[in-house]
């Protein structure tokens, strides 16, 4: 973990890895700083570190942008909906959007949440003037690539978001506090502005999409920041602590002690190939514990959360890669522990 977070220029200035077996944490350890640095110099290519006594420790308490985790816990929230009969798999969106274009498209759920719709990754709508423009740019979306064709897009998770809240009248932050985390009693899960979370970037252009300054405990993504911090692709922070009980109740088929959020027909298929919400088998990131069915997502800010049915182990890695600035993603460290944790539960 210390290797992850020393030196100069390290693959996170801070970092939490957790990882358990069953009810079992088997390893929780915290390393580095969730605050080093005060900005980002482009004339040197460097962070301008703040002085030692300002810097602020990551811990195991430490909350972080979990960026695209976010997705598993709109993809959550939308299996609610099937498990009640209120949201069905295989229904047209524009049966609930019918004021977008992508009415006039046969684009299901289920292709939002296996990233199949044909949309293209994202929309600038942080460059839209207010929130009008925003929805209006979403509105006038359409697939431009082959519906059934896999390409992961931001967009997926966002009109899943107005199809959510259409159908149950109530915005995404509380349908994910009412249905998952206040049952489960995770109370270091929310959606920002989160002020003891660790920082992020020095968001600035040309690296970044807007000029926003340091970032700490707000969505680093620049269309969920548009969109008020609430968005179905990214907004969440929570802690390791937290993804823990997340991971255990995905497990054991959606129950967490008394609480039950999800009944396991319906976890089943969200970590089953090809996955709902879900990437399945990935070993870019997963490493050895690929292959068997192990599912998970990673988060562009530097986290990633797997969960092996084959062994009932988990393993989260909460990390600030972007922070001072974000540069090209390196899934090493996540695969070199997914398969140090693989082997020893093997016992190799």
């Amino acid at each position: 973990m210390h290797a992850l977070t020393a030196g100069a220029r390290p693959w996170a200035p801070g970092a939490v890895l957790l990882a358990g077996r069953g009810p079992v944490i088997a390893v929780a350890e915290a390393a580095g700083w969730a605050v080093r640095y005060a900005a980002y110099d482009p004339k040197t290519g460097t962070g301008v570190e703040l002085p030692p006594a300002d810097r602020i420790p990551a811990t195991l308490d430490t909350p972080f942008d979990l960026a695209s985790l976010t997705k598993l816990f709109t993809t959550v929230v939308a299996m609610q909906q099937v498990e009640r009969g209120t949201l069905s798999m295989d229904t047209r969106i524009g049966s609930h959007l019918p004021d977008f274009h992508i009415a006039a498209h046969d684009v299901t759920v289920r292709q939002l949440l296996t990233h199949t719709s044909g949309l293209r990754p994202e929309l600038p709508l942080y460059d839209c003037p207010d929130d009008a423009a925003r929805l209006d740019m979403l509105r006038a979306e359409a697939p431009t690539g082959e519906p059934g064709t896999y390409r992961y897009s931001d967009l997926n998770m966002l009109l899943l978001q107005f199809v959510l809240e259409r159908i149950t009248r109530r915005t995404l932050d509380v349908l994910v506090q009412d249905g998952i985390t206040r049952p489960l009693g995770m109370t270091t899960t929310t959606f920002g502005p989160c002020p003891g979370a660790a920082a992020t970037e020095d968001q600035r252009r040309p690296w970044a999409k807007a000029d926003r300054g340091m970032l700490r405990g707000v969505v680093h993504d620049e269309n969920a920041w548009a969109l008020g911090g609430v968005a179905g692709h990214a907004g969440l922070f929570s802690t390791a602590r937290d993804l823990a009980v997340f991971c255990r109740t995905l497990l054991a088929g959606g129950s967490y002690g008394p609480a039950r959020i999800l009944g396991p027909d319906f976890v089943e298929p969200m970590l089953t190939p090809p996955g709902l919400g879900f990437a399945v088998d990935q070993r870019w990131f997963m490493g050895e514990l690929a292959g068997r069915g192990a599912a998970g997502h990673t988060g562009f800010t530097g986290t990633s959360l797997v969960v092996d049915r084959a062994t009932d182990t988990f393993l989260i890695l909460l990390a600030n890669t972007v922070h001072p600035r974000r540069r090209p993603p390196d899934s090493g460290p996540r695969a070199a522990l997914a398969t140090r944790l693989a082997r020893a539960v093997q016992g190799v």
